[in-house]
C-alpha cells in the first residue's frame, strides 16, 4: 500500500494487509496524534488496509477561539 506521511511529507510503501493500529506502530506514530484517510474516508485504528490502499497520515490539528 502506499502511506502518504504529512509534516514532513513523505512516501512509503508498505506491504498488507494490515490493520491501522498495526501501520501506525510500525511507523512509531501515537495513535491519538494522528488522523488515517483511505481515499476520501477516515478509518478506524482496527481497520483492515489491504495492499492496493492508498493511505493518508494527517496529524490533529487542534485550535481554539480567542
Amino acid at each position: 500500500m502506499k502511506v502518504v506521511l504529512r509534516n514532513p511529507r513523505r512516501e512509503l510503501e508498505m506491504k498488507g494487509p494490515l490493520r491501522v493500529h498495526s501501520l501506525l506502530e510500525r511507523l512509531q506514530i501515537n495513535r491519538e496524534s494522528v488522523l488515517v484517510v483511505r481515499g476520501d474516508t477516515l478509518v478506524t485504528g482496527d481497520a483492515l488496509l489491504e495492499d492496493d490502499d492508498h493511505v493518508e497520515v494527517r496529524p490533529v490539528i487542534s485550535g481554539g477561539f480567542s
